[in-house]
């Protein structure tokens, strides 16, 4: 029976339904490995979980679903009353006579269709050839156009050159008269500056004769240093000199202090005699000895400052017992 089937079509639906949203709500992953998931209570009261759930058993009979007809199809009851008419053969029109009529309007129907598309297809040929003259034709004002404005901005632009050339030539007209105007001003003004700036320069030195800076610059210092070489020299023999001097005047002081022997004592006494005469004669022309003993020692330190290094000893004793009388003398 239809609802038999009906029924279990629903119910089929909502199994499959129910199996559908099983399968769409999302489950718990699987756990990764070494793991596993454990089921854990979250509700407010906890309840005893057994191993194993308490299980009864029960029956129940139901009575089977019993076979009917299906319904029949509904059918509204009939109103009015049935009427007949019976048509014979020829009355109600005659063929050949009727079927004119039909022939000339779908004869005329198919003419008037044919024409109107031919009449289409040349109205289409029409427009194709005006879409085409007039395509030409845009595309010949197009390029027109844009001769014209490439002709307009060529113009423009040498407009513009001819405007920054025209205002690069006054900047260049301006800045000449400007470097003119300063060239003449600063020649006027510099006119009894530069004598006197080249006078304060050949003051300050800055203009010189060669010969002259030579001279100065690497004549005289040469001649500074050789004469202060030679005067090292001459202080160095003057040294020396006055050196051995104190040598041999100290070694006959010592000489003379020590007692002499006995087979030799006339003989420092005359010698003290010898020191007075000259102590005499020294003290007659004390001027003249004065300047002779000065020249003398002068000439003698040239003398050794020349050669410092010629001395002998009988010259170095010499020196010595003169300068022991001089000594003794003063």
């Amino acid at each position: 029976p239809s609802t038999l089937r009906v029924k279990r079509q629903r119910r089929a639906q909502k199994v499959a339904k129910r199996l559908t949203q099983e399968e769409i709500q999302p489950g718990t992953p699987e756990p990764v490995k070494g793991r596993e998931h454990v089921y854990v209570q979250t509700e407010l009261y906890l309840e005893e979980i057994s191993d194993r759930i308490i299980e009864i058993d029960g029956e129940c009979q139901t009575d089977e679903f019993l076979d009917r007809p299906p319904t029949p199809l509904f059918i509204p009851a009939k109103t009015g009353k049935d009427v007949a008419t019976q048509i014979e053969e020829g009355e109600l029109f005659d063929f050949d006579i009727e079927v004119k009529p039909i022939l000339e309007v779908l004869v005329g129907k198919t003419v008037e269709q044919a024409l109107l598309e031919v009449m289409e297809e040349e109205e289409l040929a029409q427009l194709l050839s005006h879409q085409r003259a007039f395509a030409e034709l845009r595309n010949a004002e197009f390029a027109e156009l844009q001769r014209l404005e490439e002709q307009d901005r060529r113009i423009r632009e040498e407009k513009e050159r001819r405007r920054l050339e025209h205002l690069e030539k006054l900047r260049k007209q301006k800045e000449t008269a400007e470097k003119i105007a300063a060239r003449a001003f600063a020649q006027r003004y510099l006119a009894d500056l530069i004598p006197s700036v080249f006078n304060n320069l050949h003051e300050s030195g800055f203009f010189y004769d060669p010969v002259e800076r030579d001279i100065e610059t690497v004549f005289l210092p040469w001649l500074m240093s050789e004469v202060e070489e030679t005067l090292q020299k001459k202080v160095l023999g003057r040294t020396m000199l006055d050196s051995l001097i104190r040598m041999v005047v100290e070694k006959r002081l010592d000489e003379f202090r020590c007692p002499p022997p006995s087979d030799q004592k006339e003989a420092p006494a005359e010698e003290p005699r010898e020191t007075d005469a000259a102590a005499e004669v020294s003290g007659a022309d004390a001027g003249s000895a004065d300047e002779s003993a000065a020249e003398e020692e002068e000439t003698d330190q040239s003398d050794a400052e020349e050669q410092p290094t010629d001395f002998t000893s009988s010259q170095l004793e010499e020196q010595g017992q003169e300068g022991a009388m001089d000594l003794e003398t003063e």
